[in-house]
C-alpha cells in the first residue's frame, strides 16, 4: 500500500516534478523598485544603513530606470528628497519639483515603463510628519483636512508631469477620495491610484526614514499611522479606499503583515500591492552580509511567500537583484 505522504514525497524527487507541481510563480513582472530621487548631477550617494540603494540625481535616476525596465522590472515608484524643506511641504506640489522633474525625464527616456509616485508631504516637511501640523492641547496634530488639500494638490502636479499611478501614502482619512476628485476635476481621469490602504505604525521603516531624510522632528505618526496589532482596522481602511476610488489597495508593511495580504485578497477584487519595505531589506542585507543567510535564497522566499499571500505587485528594494536571480 503506498501511503499518502509516500505519494507526496514523489512529487517532489526531482527537480523536474518541483517544478511541474509548483503552486505559486513569482516573476520579474511582478515587481516595482523603489527610487529615491535628489538634487544634482551624476550623483549616486549609497544610504548606509540599505546597502545597495542609492539617492540618485535625476540623470541618474533615469539610467538606473533604463536598466530595471530592460531587466524586465515593468514600474518604478518615486520619492523625492527636495534641497529645501518648510512646514507646508511646498516642494511636494511644486510645478518644478524633484519629482515632478523625474516623472518627466523617465517618461520621456523609458516611456513603456509605468512611473508611480509617492503622495505624501513628510519628505518636504521641516517638520517629518505626514500632513500639515497644528498646535492642540496635546501638543500637536496633523490636520487631516487641510492635508488633505495639500496632497491633492501634489496628485494633480505629478498627473501633469506625466505619472501613471499616483501612490498616496499620509494616512489621511479620505485622502483617496479627495485625490480621484482632483484628478477627475483637472482632466486626468486615467491616472490610477495605488493607495496605501493598511499603512502600519511599523519599526521596520527606520532605514527609509534615512534614505528619504524624513524622521518626525518631533512625536510620532501613531495618530494616523495604523496600530500594528489591528485586523479589523486595516479592513475597514482597504473597504473606504475602495469606496472613495482606488484602482490598486496597499499593504504595508508585507512580511510582518501576509495575514492581512490574504485577507484583503479574500475580500477585494481589485489588484493588491505589498510593499516589502526598507527594514524587511536591511536586516536581509546584514545577516548575508554576515554570512548567516543565503541571500538570493532567502530573498526569492520572502518574495514568493508574498505572491503566495495574494500579492499581486511587490514594492522591493531587492528588485533589480531578484529580477537578475530570475532571469
Amino acid at each position: 500500500m503506498s501511503f499518502p505522504s509516500t505519494r507526496l514525497r514523489r512529487l517532489r524527487k526531482t527537480v523536474g516534478l518541483r517544478r511541474m507541481t509548483k503552486e505559486t510563480f513569482l516573476g520579474v513582472e511582478d515587481l516595482v523598485a523603489p527610487l529615491f530621487v535628489r538634487s544634482g548631477r551624476r550623483t549616486r550617494k549609497e544610504i548606509a544603513s540599505m546597502p545597495g540603494q542609492y539617492q540618485l540625481s535625476i540623470d541618474e535616476s533615469v539610467v538606473e530606470a533604463e536598466e530595471l525596465y530592460e531587466m524586465g522590472i515593468p514600474a518604478v515608484i518615486l520619492f523625492g528628497i527636495p534641497a529645501k524643506k518648510d512646514k507646508m511641504g511646498t516642494g511636494a506640489y511644486a510645478a518644478d519639483g524633484i519629482i515632478q522633474k523625474a516623472i518627466a525625464k523617465i517618461r520621456t527616456s523609458v516611456p513603456e515603463m509605468t512611473v508611480i509616485a509617492d503622495v505624501c508631504l513628510c519628505e518636504y516637511t521641516s517638520h517629518g510628519h505626514c500632513g500639515v501640523v497644528k498646535k492642540s492641547k496635546d501638543g500637536f496634530e496633523v490636520d487631516n483636512d487641510a492635508s488633505l488639500k495639500l496632497l491633492a494638490k501634489t496628485a494633480v502636479s505629478q498627473a501633469k508631469a506625466g505619472v501613471h499611478i499616483v501612490a498616496p501614502s499620509a494616512m489621511m482619512d479620505g485622502q483617496v477620495g479627495a485625490i480621484r476628485k482632483a484628478l477627475d476635476d483637472a482632466g486626468f481621469k486615467d491616472t490610477c491610484i495605488m493607495a496605501y490602504s493598511a499603512k502600519y505604525a511599523s519599526s521596520f521603516y527606520g532605514p527609509f526614514r534615512d534614505a528619504a531624510e524624513s524622521p518626525p522632528q518631533f512625536g510620532d505618526r501613531a495618530s494616523y499611522q495604523m496600530a500594528p496589532a489591528n485586523v479589523r482596522d486595516a479592513l475597514r481602511e482597504v473597504e473606504l479606499d475602495v469606496e472613495e476610488g482606488a484602482d490598486i489597495v496597499m499593504v504595508k508593511p508585507a512580511l510582518a503583515y501576509m495575514d492581512i495580504i490574504r485577507l484583503v485578497r479574500e475580500i477585494h477584487d481589485v489588484p493588491v500591492a505589498c510593499y516589502n519595505v526598507s527594514g524587511e531589506y536591511s536586516m536581509v542585507k546584514a545577516a548575508a552580509q554576515k554570512g548567516w543567510l543565503d541571500e538570493k535564497e532567502t530573498v526569492l522566499e520572502i518574495l514568493t511567500g508574498l505572491k503566495r499571500a495574494g500579492a499581486d505587485m511587490i514594492l522591493t528594494y531587492h528588485a533589480k537583484d531578484a529580477a537578475s536571480w530570475l532571469s
